[in-house]
């Protein structure tokens, strides 16, 4: 019997991943025993899970559990295999969470879309491989499944190349339909991001980029259609830089309908930073956003597109052509949260059959083979559109 526990597991993202790790479990006869926690009391009749073996099938364990409650978290995640850090927002998290695995000798992921979180995690790396524990980062959607789709489109580039060879560019835009079917989590994060403007790696230089600027218009596949993205800082930003040899990295979002981008836009341009960094200021901002999303995802669903760009100089490889090769790719599902679930679901599986398992802290483009990613997606509602 595997023991999970999942932080954060009863908000719309955690229950995506709760959700699917389950079915994963069943599918492949993987006895596992799956534990949700919120942070007080509250009703839970909104959760429709299935998660663990009888006498209780149809009643998901359910705990309060406080992170600033250090020897509760201690004693929870000492009694799991697994943990699932999904409490967000990760603008507001530390690293006492993977810090108690490394301490339990706990195996830990995430979904964390926070810059700063992430290199926290990261800086842990030799304790977890001393503890011998797997730790992966930014294991929903994007980051996350999009770490895989750059991967899967480099992968197609080396074929043609060579493995390692440098990269002109790598470039990602996201789109979410509305709500994207999450909770005012997503929400507070989007305008955590407008906060400070951020380092991208451009022409080979690390250079400071406005948040929510330089507009660029993609045509997503249908139902999506042509959405204006804006530089978002992302944790893939900085962590495709680092692993790939790629001179340039961009990461562009959007949302649907296009109107919600000139709205945010506005607020980035100008707010001012004071009114920005206000936790007050912030919620305010996050509940009327979620407002609106909740009447516009009537209409424009609340689906996510990601295309990955991947470009290798044909003049630097030999070609007399100076034809460059690229490859690219874009991925698509109905419901972004159910998405995040996916991507976080599949490597939990991972993890706990032990596909993934060398000790560290490790991001999905390191851990995650392309063989897991495809799976991950096959028969599960995603439309993969590759050249």
């Amino acid at each position: 019997m595997k023991r999970v526990l999942i932080l954060g597991g009863c908000g719309r993202i955690g229950g995506a991943i709760a959700r699917d790790l389950a079915d994963r479990c069943r599918a492949i006869g993987l006895a596992c025993d799956i534990t949700i926690t919120q942070r007080s009391p509250v009703h839970t009749n909104h959760l429709d899970l299935d998660l663990n073996p009888d006498p209780n099938p149809d009643r998901p364990n359910i705990i309060a559990l406080n992170l600033n409650d250090h020897a509760a978290l201690m004693a929870a995640i000492a009694n799991a295999d697994l943990v699932i850090h999904a409490a967000g927002p990760f603008a507001y998290r530390d690293d006492r969470v993977l810090r108690r695995c490394i301490a339990t000798k706990t195996h830990y992921l995430d979904v964390s879309d926070h810059r700063a979180f992430t290199e926290a995690m990261l800086a842990l790396h030799d304790d977890a491989r001393s503890a011998g524990i797997a730790a992966i980062v930014n294991t929903g959607v994007f980051p996350g499944l999009s770490n895989s789709l750059v991967k899967y489109c480099v992968e197609r580039v080396e074929q043609q190349t060579q493995p390692g060879i440098e990269l002109d560019s790598i470039a990602l835009n996201y789109a979410v339909s509305g709500s994207g079917g999450a909770g005012v989590t997503v929400m507070r994060t989007t305008f955590l991001a407008l906060q400070h403007a951020f380092e991208a790696k451009l022409n080979g230089e690390w250079r400071t980029v406005a948040p929510y600027s330089d507009r660029e218009s993609i045509a997503f596949p249908p139902p999506f259609g042509t959405i204006g993205t804006y530089w978002f800082d992302v944790p893939e930003t900085l962590t495709l830089a680092r692993h790939f040899n790629a001179r340039s990295v961009t990461t562009k979002f959007g949302s649907a309908p296009d109107f919600y981008n000139y709205l945010t836009a506005a607020v980035a341009r100008f707010c001012p930073a004071s009114l920005l960094q206000n936790p007050t200021a912030i919620e305010f901002l996050s509940r009327v956003s979620f407002g609106m999303t909740q009447v516009s995802d009537r209409w424009s669903g609340v689906g996510v597109a990601m295309r990955a760009r991947v470009v290798a100089g044909g003049g630097s490889l030999g070609d007399p052509s100076g034809l460059p090769v690229i490859a690219e790719a874009t991925l698509c599902h109905d419901d972004t949260a159910r998405a995040a679930g996916i991507g976080a679901g599949s490597v939990a599986a991972a993890v706990l059959t032990g596909e993934i398992g060398t000790p560290g802290v490790w991001t999905v483009e390191e851990s995650v083979s392309t063989a897991i990613f495809e799976r991950a997606i096959a028969d599960s509602g995603f439309r993969l559109i590759g050249t």
